[in-house]
């Protein structure tokens, strides 16, 4: 039993519980279950990610500062990797996460004194670099500092002594080993020769990211504390190391005792080795679809290629950035390829945060990749290529991105050299072929595409071939994104995993109603919780789907009467017309979005009209269709131009889109598309 050196009560250790947030801690511990909720401690700042800072506490534990922590935002913290900073660790959970909570104190003056956490000793005991209150036993002086100064003295003399040693020729010359063997070769010095996949500056030392044939691995270099080791070595080098095979955190790690970079004959072999083995590793296996008979075979080769483009960004190291419409389709499909990328992730990089740098989901604002988005996009990706030496990511678009509408945004990226996957079931521009690299649409395919087919669907078949063993975890998706029947091989499929069509459209309504909410989050989570049913998720994932099911249910029930009793139905040339004036008669700030409203509405009317039968949803400066019969939207706007010359109309989204044109044109627009529909459809 102690005192506190603050207020001078009885405690057990250095501190009473009533001041353990006055002061702070430096950890010396060794996992994340060693913190103590509630300290504050000394940490270093490892990385940043859209959603928060990934902050280094003591040498071995990491944890998230979430940027709903901060009292500023993210972009404008003035924070730098290898920065000290002061956080308080909230919440420590059963996987090994660390939350951490933001700190209004950022200098260690403001706290009342320093302790070191070390749970391998009896108390915490002060710390010979910390700050010590007038209050708090005197550490600064006498026998602590020449204990800090014969630590530091000693220091120095271990590090010019290594120097020493890596300056030294090593007696023989050893054979180059692979990455994917050093966990045989704990505790030996090798050599390994690959490219710099990532370089990553920390408090301490220079972390190299190295990916050979095999494998990848992290190799620390160290010069003096936070200064750049190598600094000639840059990413997508190739390098030869010499070092030593370290186990730190359960991971291996090399600690570097020579880097060189290779040029000329030496380079050319390694790229040509890894070159080949890129190829043999990424390419998936032969093409076996989800579903016998399935309807995607018109696209078997396409699901390959994409499989193969997602696979190889993995394995070299570059970010995955999964680009997908706020739709049940777009959401489906866009979770499909994370569910297939995120264990590849997990498996392919040592840090235990990879998937947090390596795999990002987020929902576009419509169905067209445009400058707005590319840009959000290549600003990212250039922040994090000079913040974090990160490679420049392979761009998947999913539900969207299949006209010429995205090609601007597709040729910025292009300008950088990031490449682009595509997964879209709509109609696409023949032309969109010349700006990505490989494309996943049936409408594209030899002969006759099948139309019924969904993006999920897709995306679906493509991340299975990404990760053959989860497979069984994407069997019931492709039903669950039919708001119709659907194929009897995807129905059946569903049913062989145990979902029943109650299930599949509990599931599809639960997805749709969060797809509108904060629909620009990706909501990783709950989504994965909705679609696949994980088992920790909190209370049973089958009654979390009826739950939002139901309340998607009303709101759209309310909403369809509402807009039903206000149709306006007019015909021309045999094609009947349901109208609704979408500002008037619709709630545009609240759920079901216009799109999700004419889907329904549609599909509740056309069963008892003659058909063809057309519903349009007329805003003030737009215009959606839906109809029984195949309808080419362009065509439509084209036609109609000429009986609203002066309507500025245009396209969004291909033949597939709608129409968008002036304020103050729009009865003149409408009776021309009334007309054009009549038209192309009528008798």
């Amino acid at each position: 039993m102690g005192t506190c050196i603050i207020c001078g009560t009885p405690a057990d250790g250095r501190i009473c519980s009533s001041h353990e947030e006055d002061v702070l801690f430096e950890f010396r511990g060794d996992s994340a279950d060693e913190l103590t909720p509630g300290r504050y401690y000394r940490g270093t700042v490892d990385g940043f990610a859209e959603f928060g800072v990934f902050v280094d506490v003591g040498d071995s534990v990491t944890g998230l500062l979430h940027k709903s922590e901060l009292d500023k935002r993210l972009e404008s913290l003035d924070w730098d990797s290898g920065d000290t900073v002061y956080v308080q660790v909230t919440d420590v959970r059963d996987n090994g996460n660390v939350d951490l909570g933001w700190s209004i104190r950022q200098g260690e003056d403001e706290f009342r004194g320093t302790l070191v956490d070390d749970p391998h000793a009896d108390a915490p005991e002060a710390s010979p670099t910390g700050n010590e209150d007038a209050a708090a036993e005197p550490s600064g002086g006498g026998a602590a500092a020449a204990s800090a100064s014969a630590v530091a003295t000693t220091d120095s003399v271990e590090d010019e002594a290594e120097t020493e040693a890596t300056d030294e020729e090593p007696e023989s010359d050893p054979s180059r080993v692979t990455i994917e063997s050093l966990s045989e070769r704990v505790g030996d010095s090798v050599r390994i020769e690959g490219e710099v996949a990532g370089v990553r500056q920390t408090s301490g030392p220079t972390v190299f990211e190295l990916r050979d044939e095999t494998s990848t691995v992290e190799c620390a270099a160290f010069k003096e504390a936070g200064v750049r080791a190598y600094p000639d070595v840059e990413t997508d080098d190739y390098v030869r190391l010499d070092g030593e095979v370290e186990l730190r955190r359960d991971e291996l790690q090399v600690e570097t005792e020579s880097l060189v970079v290779l040029d000329d004959e030496e380079a050319a072999a390694v790229d040509e080795r890894l070159t080949a083995a890129m190829t043999d590793r990424a390419r998936p296996g032969e093409i076996d679809l989800l579903a016998d008979d399935d309807p995607a075979d018109t696209v078997e080769t396409a699901i390959g290629d994409a499989a193969e483009a997602v696979r190889r960004a993995v394995f070299e190291a570059r970010p995955v950035i999964v680009r997908h419409s706020a739709t049940a389709d777009g959401y489906a499909a866009g979770a499909a390829i994370e569910r297939a990328v995120l264990p590849l992730v997990r498996d392919e990089h040592v840090k235990a945060d990879a998937e947090y740098h390596y795999v990002e989901r987020r929902p576009l604002d419509g169905e067209v990749y445009d400058m707005d988005a590319a840009t959000n996009d290549a600003t990212q990706m250039l922040e994090a290529q000079e913040r974090h030496g990160e490679k420049l990511p392979l761009v998947v678009l999913v539900d969207a991105g299949s006209t010429l509408e995205s090609s601007d945004g597709y040729r910025l990226l292009d300008v950088y050299g990031a490449h682009r996957v595509v997964v879209d079931a709509s109609h696409p521009d023949d032309d969109i072929v010349d700006d990505v690299d490989t494309i996943v649409n049936p409408g594209l395919a030899d002969g006759d595409a099948d139309d019924d087919l969904t993006t999920t669907a897709l995306a679906a078949n493509v991340a299975a071939h990404v990760r053959d063993d989860i497979r069984d975890d994407l069997r019931h998706l492709p039903a669950v994104s039919y708001w119709g029947d659907a194929p009897e091989q995807y129905a059946a499929l569903a049913d062989e995993a145990g979902y029943d069509e109650t299930a599949l459209r509990e599931r599809r309504e639960a997805i749709a109603l969060e797809a509108y909410y904060q629909s620009y989050d990706d909501k990783r989570e709950l989504v994965a919780d909705l679609l696949f049913g994980q088992a920790e998720a909190p209370g049973d994932a089958e009654s979390l789907a009826a739950h939002v099911s139901e309340q998607f249910r009303e709101k759209l029930d309310t909403e369809v009467e509402t807009a039903d009793r206000n149709l306006s139905v007019r015909g021309e040339n045999g094609v009947t017309f349901a109208v609704l004036d979408t500002d008037d008669f619709t709630h545009r700030f609240d759920f079901p979005p216009t799109t999700l409203l004419l889907d329904e509405l549609h599909r509740r009317r056309r069963d008892d009209a003659d058909e063809p039968f057309v519903t349009l949803g007329a805003g003030d400066d737009e215009i959606h269709l839906r109809s029984t019969q195949a309808v080419d939207v362009r065509a439509v706007a084209e036609t109609a131009s000429e009986y609203a010359d002066d309507a500025g109309i245009s396209v969004v989204g291909g033949r597939d889109g709608h129409l968008e044109f002036l304020t103050g044109e729009r009865d003149e627009v409408l009776d021309g598309v009334v007309t054009a529909v009549a038209e192309e459809l009528g008798e």
